[in-house]
């Protein structure tokens, strides 16, 4: 078998959803990635990814955060609720690489892991979806307000907002159950 052969499969056969990018237009995936999103991959070719955003908020203020990381770094990461093609949400954990550092969504090449057995998704606002995140990245109130231009005591409500929600007593609670480690 050809190494190109061999590259082909492995890219096609991974065990983790991984896509290829173009100014953040699907062009190519694999069979996990259409697994976890619904359908198979052509169905993905040219779709736009902003269609697998929870909110075009979420997609714009996502691009913002990973073109500043990609600028410095060439490679982003977080952990995000995005949507299926069924429209149903679901948290999912993305990881991706720009092929081209002097743009870095000319070309890249991205992960997506579905994340639902260990963190279901709670009904939340586009502000407590932010916190959230930011939350499980480690971020103090203060740090999260100041990403947000809040105040670290609006972001204490809305930590407290998600406690409620989560069911969680304390903050390492709310932040095990939003990493969806197990208690």
């Amino acid at each position: 078998m050809s190494q190109d052969t061999l590259s082909d499969l492995g890219f096609a056969h991974a065990p983790v959803g991984l896509v290829i990018l173009e100014n953040r237009v699907i062009k190519r995936c694999n069979m996990q990635f259409a697994q976890v999103f619904g359908g198979t991959p052509a169905e993905y070719i040219d779709l736009p990814l902003q269609h697998l955003y929870a909110s075009q908020e979420d997609y714009e203020r996502t691009g913002e955060r990973g073109l500043a990381a990609m600028r410095k770094t060439g490679r982003y990461s977080d952990e995000r609720i995005m949507r299926r093609r069924d429209s149903s949400l679901f948290w999912c954990r993305v990881r991706g690489n720009s092929l081209t550092p002097e743009s870095p969504f000319a070309q890249g090449i991205w992960s997506f892991s579905d994340l639902s057995e260990e963190r279901p998704v709670v009904s939340l606002s586009q502000r407590e979806r932010d916190v959230a995140i930011f939350t499980c990245r480690g971020l103090t109130s203060k740090e999260i307000g100041r990403e947000l231009g809040l105040s670290y005591r609006t972001i204490e409500v809305y930590r407290a907002r998600l406690q409620q929600k989560f069911g969680a007593r304390k903050l390492a609670e709310l932040v095990a159950k939003l990493s969806g480690m197990p208690l």
